[in-house]
């Protein structure tokens, strides 16, 4: 079958490599369209991230297409059914995934725009309600909000029943833009009032529940946006993997600092994951009231320029391969 591959540092390619089986409790998908996100910039980069990495490695998280095949012990899909999924190796003609982490699509939803979905609906779900425990009427700050990951996060916050919303973007447009995904405050974080003006934001209370995709230089600001008692979930370091921590801030507000990530989670735990997201928030998906904006939708033969446009950060939402 045809994979988009790490042809070299920073460079994919389209390669020919095994099309692969289905193992127990696993389905094979004919894959229609496939999302990027910015973990296979890493991978590409030369960057491991959890098992995938290093030259022909096949890259991609999230894609949707058909059931073409089913392990031993599926029953809850058959041959046929439209579904998206995260899966490893997204970025192929077939993917291979635990039938828990499909879902089957809505009837009048494309593959398109389905295929930008799993990894945010995923990742924002768990980040949020499961890890960040967040109950209605408590506010939300998204950091590098304006990311597919961050724009869907801003929406779930509302969704679910958050009070105030804030979405922090370094680029001046993009925070134009994050109301309309459900941001009531749209701050920058390289601007050093950003954390004071998130409080005021909150009657001078402090933010109750932090979503932080930069980590790296917000870190001690985020601990001086956010209220005492208040939580800071790490989903991402677009802003770097170190950084100064005040220690003794973070005691006097006794704020819980709490990591996420899905590359040491058990097919289990991830199975656990998609469950719960699907019971809140797949009726919302399905009324059209949670999505994503497309950027661009390139061909499938066409992936390294997609990258470039990624690596570019001219995007605003999720970039597309059709195949």
């Amino acid at each position: 079958m045809r994979a988009i591959i790490v042809a070299d540092r920073n460079r994919a390619a389209v390669g020919e490599v095994d099309t692969p089986a289905p193992g127990p409790g696993e389905i094979r998908v004919r894959v229609r369209a496939a999302a990027l996100n910015r973990a296979d910039l890493l991978v590409l980069a030369g960057h491991q991230h959890g098992a995938v990495g290093g030259a022909g490695a096949i890259v991609g998280l999230e894609c949707a297409g058909e059931v073409e095949s089913l392990g031993e012990g599926v029953t809850d899909f058959v041959v046929g059914d439209r579904v998206m999924c995260s899966a490893r190796h997204a970025l192929a003609e077939y993917a291979v995934t635990d039938a828990g982490r499909a879902i089957k699509l809505p009837q009048a939803m494309d593959f398109a725009k389905a295929a930008t979905l799993p990894v945010a609906l995923q990742t924002m779900h768990n980040a949020m309600v499961t890890a960040g425990r967040l109950k209605k009427g408590e506010s939300v700050l998204v950091q590098g909000a304006s990311s597919g990951v961050g724009l869907m996060a801003l929406q779930i916050a509302k969704f679910m029943g958050a009070g105030v919303v804030i979405g922090t973007s370094t680029n001046a447009e993009r925070r134009v833009r994050l109301k309309e995904f459900g941001a009531d405050l749209a701050l920058d974080s390289r601007d050093p009032k950003w954390a004071e003006a998130a409080r005021a934001a909150t009657g001078g209370k402090g933010v109750d529940l932090i979503i932080d995709q930069i980590s790296g230089y917000v870190a001690n600001a985020n601990m001086q946006a956010a209220s005492v008692l208040g939580r800071v979930v790490n989903v991402g370091r677009l802003g770097g993997m170190k950084g100064e921590f005040d220690f003794d801030l973070h005691a006097l507000k006794r704020i819980d600092y709490i990591g996420v990530t899905f590359r040491t989670r058990s097919a289990a735990e991830v199975r656990d994951i998609v469950r719960l997201m699907r019971a809140d928030l797949m009726p919302a998906v399905e009324s059209g009231q949670l999505g994503l904006p497309i950027d661009k939708t390139y061909a499938f033969e066409d992936a390294d320029a997609a990258f470039a446009h990624m690596r570019a950060n001219a995007h605003f939402g999720k970039i597309v391969l059709t195949l």
